[in-house]
């Protein structure tokens, strides 16, 4: 069966950590060409470079029927154009350099025929607490800087005359969220909207955008959430599974083969879509 990415270029912001590595990893294991990740951590960087280059690998490996004999192995190297991963290293924060990711991208692979946006801002902050700076940032980092990318990449589509495909990452909180999100929601809604703004512009240039909703997921970086914000102990996540419908929170990788058939031509014409990838049904009460 041919890979869901076969031979496309992927840039994926906040590619070197949680979702994003997540989302690199089985774009590779999906036959991708080549992956970008975008992350502020050069080691990080590094790190989810080796992991994804092995996912990689080991695709390639099982797809060539995993040959013993080094020769064997060789020859079907031969046949399919070699896998390239690189990291940009880049606090997207800064003005500017969100574009800059895009044409980094398009000028080492020639293209980019996929991006998820998957960076952002994730600290809390109430109506009453939330200082103008707090707010500002997550609208950069959760509006603005997707914005842009997208501004880069349906442009190099459409210079080329080739159909593409984005996901932005969005959160369950733009249906409301709790208090303590507020301009985590703000930013997030404004996504969602533009999301399907863009969407719907594009739609006749046969580039297909859509948006996952992601719930409460274990990943790294909510660890240190919880504990930061939350006052969590170490075994915050084992309480926290307990208490939800189907026993776990949210996993990387589960979102991961989500994002990556949307991106791929299995999802068919979908655009403008924005998806509950959760296991609360909003709107919905017990009582």
């Amino acid at each position: 069966m041919q890979p869901l990415l076969d031979q496309k270029v992927l840039l994926v912001t906040g590619g070197t950590q949680g979702l994003g590595r997540a989302i690199a990893e089985a774009a590779a294991r999906e036959g991708a060409a080549g992956v970008a990740i975008v992350g502020r951590n050069a080691e990080k960087a590094e790190v989810a470079l080796v992991a994804i280059r092995a996912a990689a690998s080991a695709a390639a490996s099982a797809a060539a029927g995993a040959p013993d004999a080094p020769g064997a192995a060789a020859s079907a190297a031969d046949e399919t154009p070699a896998f390239e991963a690189v990291a940009i290293i880049a606090d997207l924060a800064v003005p500017g350099e969100a574009e800059r990711v895009v044409a980094e991208t398009v000028a080492r692979f020639g293209r980019v025929d996929s991006l998820v946006n998957a960076a952002g801002a994730t600290s809390r902050g109430t109506l009453l607490d939330t200082s103008r700076e707090l707010l500002q940032e997550h609208l950069n980092l959760n509006l603005v800087v997707p914005f842009m990318t997208m501004q880069g990449a349906v442009a190099d589509m459409r210079e080329r005359g080739s159909s593409g495909t984005i996901v932005n990452i969005i959160s369950m909180a733009m249906h409301g969220g709790q208090p303590y999100l507020a301009p985590y929601t703000a930013s997030k809604a404004g996504l969602a909207g533009l999301t399907k703004n863009v969407a719907f512009a594009h739609r006749f240039d046969r580039i297909r955008i859509n948006g996952l909703n992601i719930g409460w997921t274990a990943t790294p970086g909510e660890a240190a959430t919880q504990k930061n914000f939350h006052g969590a102990a170490d075994d915050w996540l084992a309480s926290a599974e307990a208490a939800q419908p189907m026993g776990k929170l949210g996993q990387p990788d589960e979102i991961a083969d989500a994002v990556v058939f949307l991106l791929s031509e299995r999802s068919g014409v979908v655009t403008g879509s924005i998806i509950d990838w959760d296991q609360n049904v909003p709107g919905a009460y017990d009582q």
